[in-house]
């Protein structure tokens, strides 16, 4: 019997765990995650140095330039194959 009564307090702190985060997603909207963390993460994946984009200024439609807090910045867009670009600048 105490294992029943373990188990049945265990279910409800292992579903309250799952959403946990998710109270944070839901004081947004979607589409508000920040341009800077996305752009940070692009840049990341194309595993170019960066740290953190500190700015980023909007050029045209899907078309960014990104200033890292390293110094370096980059141009990233989508180019006419839907595909994500990240090109250096100096």
């Amino acid at each position: 019997m105490s294992k029943c009564k373990g188990a049945r307090l265990l279910v409800p702190a292992i579903v309250s765990a799952g959403f946990a985060g998710t109270s944070f997603a839901v004081d947004q909207a979607p589409g508000d995650v920040p341009v800077d963390s996305d752009l940070t993460a692009v840049i990341a994946l194309q595993g170019l140095p960066c740290g953190k984009v500190i700015e980023a200024r909007q050029q045209g439609t899907d078309d960014y330039l990104a200033t890292c807090e390293d110094g370096h910045r980059y141009r990233v867009f989508v180019n006419t194959d839907g595909r994500v670009v990240v090109e250096k600048r100096d």
